[in-house]
This record gives structure tokens, sequence and C-alpha cells, in this order.
């Protein structure tokens, strides 16, 4: 990628110095493009405006120039301007101090970074989390987005936006975006809310990153789901939780379990309405049964309620945090499941006596969300687009699910078990016993399939089950038919490799 015109790179001159001024740039520019601070194609500035900003002559920035030109390291195009050599090799940066030229201290010192980022490193997650194609987990139907309302809307903006826009925005969110969340909640999900207990925040990820800094301390018990969404577990594990898996079974998050592994949790992480990644819904004694121990103990009840608008077999499922009548649960959405993965906005619901600290740890993160983007929803929302995709969305989702689930019997018959397909932007296979399914999972990769390897989201290794998780929001149905033949040729590969190998051990 290009530097845009007029960005000055950092050039040190020293007017007192016995080196000549044009020496001293074209050293400078040399040692700059040699160390790729500046890259082959980057435009440099017009000598003019490069003798103006370091308010020498040009004559010194002329003579540095046409030296570096001489010299291949740059090039000029007439007309155009003049830029780094595209010629040149590519070469390693060079290190700010050859190793001989290092204290010892320097060359002994630790590289230290905090255990929380060590252990991430941990959990770095396989080319399933990093590639996009089909069955990528998460994705809503990008395809069917409506960009020239999205457009059009954004360029309404454009046009109209003032100087008082440009100044830092109100912590909570820009306030019509916050009364038009809080009006769908009350109506969609059943959520207890006014606007001024919502807080519009950079995505889901960022929501629970704010409630681990205000909810707990470093070191403090929470509960997860055991296995769980990735990246809760990630924002946990940065935030310095311990984590406490807890089992899910048919109910969803198996309070009793959670009681006796550590009643006293700070708190609990759920995804109550589908569970990632077995898509179960949490039944009502549960949900009741998990309130009353909050209650009990002074815990807090991170929701994160983050597809709940793509129901199939039934009509979508009430908020946890409707049946809250202690003010406990903190309930998180997210627009990246509805809209565009980029918007970047999601959305807590906060109890009205959180609301000011949840503020000041906004202010210490970073201020407050883009404006522009939330008055651009704001409109999308009012206008009845919003309602209009979801109701498009919730139908596109419906025929490539069926599409998925059609594929799978064809494919694989009764050898895979299908796992919350009632709800949500994707479903869950298991496989048999004795199955990599992280093996097949970095096959499927290199063949352009994004298959999530179940067993991955197992936090108790003894429990993990083998098997994927099968995102369809963002694969069309040619593409859902194709792949899961792919998917099949890869597993039957696979076994034939297992069974040449059990063959051979057996001589």
């Amino acid at each position: 990628m290009r530097t845009a015109p007029g960005i000055f790179p950092v050039v040190a001159i020293d007017r007192d110095a016995s080196i000549p001024l044009y020496r001293q740039l074209y050293e400078s520019y040399r040692d700059a493009i040699v160390e790729r601070r500046l890259r082959a194609g980057q435009r440099v500035p017009s000598t003019r405006s490069l003798a103006a900003e370091l308010q020498i002559s040009r004559i010194p920035v002329l003579n540095a120039f046409e030296q570096l030109l001489a010299e291949g390291y740059l090039e000029s195009r007439v007309g155009s301007g003049t830029f780094v050599a595209r010629s040149l090799p590519d070469l390693p940066p060079r290190p700010s101090l050859p190793p001989a030229a290092r204290r010892p201290a320097d060359r002994q010192a630790p590289r230290v970074i905090s255990p929380s980022a060590q252990a991430l490193l941990g959990y770095a997650g396989g080319p399933w989390l990093r590639g996009k194609g089909a069955f990528n987990v998460g994705e809503p139907p990008i395809d069917r987005f409506p960009l020239r309302v999205w457009s059009q809307l954004t360029a309404r903006h454009a046009r109209s936006l003032a100087g008082s826009q440009l100044h830092y925005g109100d912590a909570r969110g820009f306030e019509p975006l916050r009364e038009a969340v809080a009006e769908y909640l009350r109506t969609a999900r059943a959520v207890r809310c006014e606007a001024d207990q919502v807080v519009i925040v950079s995505g889901s990820q960022q929501a629970l990153a704010l409630a681990s800094r205000v909810l707990f301390d470093r070191g403090s018990p929470v509960w997860i789901e055991d296995p769980a969404y990735f990246g809760a577990r990630n924002v946990l594990t940065m935030e310095g939780a311990r984590i406490v898996p807890v089992p899910v079974d048919e109910e969803g998050l198996d309070v009793s379990a959670g009681i006796a592994r550590c009643k006293q949790a700070a708190a609990v992480f759920v995804t109550p309405s589908h569970q990632f990644p077995l898509g179960v819904t949490m039944s009502a004694s549960r949900r009741l049964q998990l309130l009353n121990w909050a209650s009990s103990q002074g815990s807090w009840i991170i929701e994160d309620d983050y597809d709940s608008e793509y129901r199939y077999e039934s009509l979508p499922i009430a908020s946890l945090q409707g049946l809250d009548r202690d003010s406990r649960v903190v309930y998180v959405g997210t627009f990246a499941k509805i809209l565009f993965p980029s918007i970047r906005l999601g959305y807590v619901v906060l109890p009205p006596d959180l609301v000011p600290a949840f503020i000041q740890a906004r202010r210490a993160m970073d201020f407050c969300a883009p404006t522009f983007h939330q008055a651009v929803l704001t409109d999308f929302i009012q206008e009845g687009h919003f309602a209009r995709h979801i109701r498009r969305t919730r139908e596109i989702c419906r025929e490539r699910r069926s599409a998925l689930l059609a594929a799978l019997r064809d494919e694989f018959g009764d050898e895979m078990e299908v796992l919350g397909d009632d709800a949500g932007m994707f479903l869950t296979v298991s496989l048999a016993k004795g199955w990599s399914d992280r093996e097949i999972s970095e096959s499927a990769a290199r063949e352009g399939l994004w298959v999530v390897p179940l067993s991955e989201s197992y936090l108790t290794s003894g429990r993990a089950r083998s098997g994927f998780v099968l995102g369809f929001g963002s694969t069309g149905v040619g593409e859902i038919q194709a792949g899961v033949r792919t998917l099949r040729k890869i597993i039957a590969a696979s076994a034939n490799s297992e069974r040449r190998a059990t063959a051979r051990g057996s001589r």
C-alpha cells in the first residue's frame, strides 16, 4: 500500500554538522529505502514541499534527489512525481544496531510480555479462522446486503456533515441510535431498557472487554460455557480472569455444575438463546436457576445475544435479561451479525447503576464510537431498512440452512449427528470418536473450506467432542453443495490414510 501524497517521512538534518545538507538528506532517504521504511512504488514529496517543510533552500534537496535518482533508489515519472524505485530487491530491514555494537546487557535483556498475552499465543487457532469462503462462521448474507441504500445514506450524511460532528461524541454513543436500539430490543427481544442504559461499542468483543474491566478484578473467577465461543475465552484471558469451565448439555449451561465448581464466581459469560458452538437454547428452569444464583451471590451475568434474529422452527426466544428482576444481567448485542462485520458497531445494555462506571471505563478505553456511521445506521433503522433487511436475510439463511442439511444428508446419511440447526447462521456436526477434526479442518482449509473443528472450542480436553462448526450465512446454495461434496472427499481420504497407517502398524 502506498503512503498518500504529501506525507513526509522522518528526515533528520543538522544545520550545525560538518556534513553538507544535501548529503544528510541523501543518506536519510537512502537508509529509509534500504531499511524498508519507504517501500517500492511509494511516492515521495516534491522537492519544493520538502524544502518548505524542512525550512531550507531547495538546492540541497534537488542535489540529494538527483543523487538518489542516479543511483537507482528513486525513479521519476513525468506528470506524476517521484517514487521509490520498484526495481530494488526485497531486502530485509537492517537492525538499528549491528549485533557486535550492542552492549552485553542489550543482548541478554528478556523481551517480556504480559502473562495474559503469552496465554493468548496458545489460542492462535488454525487456518480456519483466517480465511474467507465456504462455511465461514459468524458472517451474515453479505452478498444480499442493500449496498445501494447504505451508500445513499452514507452520501447524504457526508454531504451534510457539520463541523460540530467532528468533535468527540458521547461516550454512551449517538443518542438517536441508542433510542432506536432500545426501541428495537424492547419490541423484538423483550429486553427491559431505556436509551440511557444503552452504550454503543465497537462490536461485542469490546463490550466483553469493557464489562470485564468494570465487573471484576484480574484473577477473579468467571464461569464460561464449555465448549465456548473462542472470542469470549480470548477476551477473558486477556483481561486476566480465572476461567472456570462449566459444561453445557441439552438444556444449556449446567448451573448446578458451575455452583459445585465455584459457587462464588464474580461473573458468568453465557449465550442462552443460541449457545456457541452446540446451538442449544437454555431452558426456562436453567435461566431461573442462573438468575437466582447471581442474585444470591451478588454475581454478574454477561448475556451475549449475538444472532437471535435468526430462528427457523419457532418464534425468537426472549432474552435472559427480560427475566432479570435484580438487575444482574449485562446484555450484549452486535450489528456485525445482522449487517456486515466491518461495521464494528455493537451495544451493551446495562443495569442503571452500572452506567456511570461503564462510561468512565469507556472514556479510558477509546472515548467513544465513531459518530458518522452511528448516524448512518440510525437512519437505516428509522427509515425501515433494518427491519426489511432482517426479514430478508432470515429467509435467505433459512434457504441456505435447508440446503446444508440436505447436502449433509445426501453425502453422509446417518454418519454425522447435526446439532443446533434450528437457529442462527451455523450448525454443528459431530464425528465418531477417533477422528481428528483439527487435521480434517486443516486439509479443508487448503481446499478453500473454512470449517471450525468442534474440539477447539472445549476448555476441558477430557470432554472434547470431534466435529465441525459449519457457517452458512455467507455461503450460497451452490457453494454449500459443492463444499459438502469436497468435505466428504477430504474425510474419505483421511479415513483411507488412517487405515493405511493402522495396517502398517499391525505388521
